[in-house]
């Protein structure tokens, strides 16, 4: 495709922002639902994590099926049972009906995160792809900024049902309005699945230094990202706390979409997630020596940026093939979910034993693995 479809890049990207809330619509109010379920003590975390879960099992298989159904099939079936979903769990169900449903709401959030972005990989012209991949990168920041800005305000006035409603309202007119611009396109569909095939394609996939390579950067990045936001406010100084935590992922949506767009047109997406990880790692150092200092906290919020949006760029470089893409898709979710996962526990713990020592050392570590992991993996690409 020689010329961009930017509208249906947008489309996409919005169906994107969809996805991210199915994660935050729960996580920006979570504070509430001890209003809605008393007796669900700890076992409410589970309304938040069990999407996480999901990935956690299936992001490759995701990358199969979604395959295999084709992307636009698999697009729209995944936005109309996210808006379904939605609609449901705005009843607000028993909490054992409502865990039911984040459970399929998390397959519905893994089929748009592996399809979406091999769809703009599609309709974008290769000069525009970085920025467009990019531009995807930023979903679950811009999610997430939207949901605190205006959703939990939804929620406070109008109340928790309205603000999943609007969640559903949103995901339906996505799926109304992506049906009709994506009747046209077409991508290539790869052999049928067997369960003896995922168990081997999990293995190819791990195996390739090109499939996999978004995926185990991935991993580093959401180990750390979503464990430093979660862990770093009270470390902060009260007075510019609320400044700094609101900036940190808009000023890494900006970098993403200005210095990293631009250093995708003049270098590889690869180098540009290598620059990212090493300012990652210098922003550590600079926190260990001056804890708390909020010059430090956005360099690190605009290095990471670096890694965001160039972690989805990678792919398409990496891999030509439509199916090879949606692997990789897949596995960056499986690894992206694992990250969120493990982040913020095995940050806390380590917190609870060496005090703010910790979070320089060990996400200063992680970044310098993401970083190492990328190098041998291009290492062995040359060597195919």
């Amino acid at each position: 495709m020689q010329k961009t479809s930017w509208g249906i890049v947008l489309a996409l990207w919005g169906a994107g922002l969809g996805a991210a809330a199915q994660y935050g619509k729960f996580s920006v109010i979570f504070d509430q639902l001890p209003e809605i379920y008393p007796d669900a003590g700890a076992s409410l975390g589970f309304v938040v994590s069990v999407v996480g879960f999901v990935g956690i099992v299936f992001g490759i298989v995701a990358g199969l099926m979604v395959a295999r159904i084709r992307y636009r099939r698999a697009l729209l079936i995944a936005l109309w049972a996210g808006a379904a979903l939605s609609l449901f769990q705005a009843l607000l169900p028993p909490l054992p009906w409502m865990l039911a449903s984040r459970l399929l709401e998390g397959l519905s959030h893994l089929a748009i995160v592996v399809a979406a972005p091999t769809l703009i990989a599609h309709v974008a012209a290769p000069k525009d792809r970085g920025f467009a991949l990019t531009l995807w990168g930023t979903f679950f920041g811009v999610a997430f900024a939207i949901l605190t800005w205006g959703g939990v305000p939804l929620a406070v006035t109008a109340g928790i049902p309205a603000l999943l409603a609007a969640h559903g309202i949103y995901m339906a007119g996505f799926a109304i309005f992506l049906a009709r611009r994506l009747r046209t396109l077409d991508v290539d569909v790869p052999p049928p699945v067997s369960v003896r095939q995922v168990l081997r394609d999990h293995a190819h996939i791990y195996a390739s230094p090109r499939i996999s390579a978004p995926a185990f950067g991935w991993l580093f990045y959401t180990f750390c990202f979503v464990s430093i936001l979660t862990v770093l406010p009270p470390f902060l100084d009260p007075v510019y706390r609320a400044a700094v935590m609101g900036a940190i992922p808009l000023t890494s949506i900006a970098v993403s979409m200005t210095v990293g767009v631009a250093l995708l047109r003049v270098t590889s997406a690869v180098n540009v997630i290598l620059i990212g990880f090493a300012g990652s790692a210098l922003a550590m150092l600079w926190l260990w020596g001056v804890p708390g200092d909020p010059v430090a906290c956005l360099f690190l919020a605009g290095a990471t940026g670096l890694v965001q949006g160039a972690s989805f760029a990678a792919v398409p470089q990496l891999n030509t093939a439509a199916a090879h893409q949606a692997q990789a898709n897949g596995a960056m979710a499986q690894m992206g979910n694992l990250g969120n996962t493990l982040g913020t526990p095995v940050m806390a713990f380590a917190l609870g034993g060496l005090g703010y020592t910790a979070l320089p050392l060990v996400a200063g570590a992680a970044f310098v693995c993401g970083g190492a992991i990328h190098v041998v993996l291009a290492l062995r690409r040359k060597a195919m």
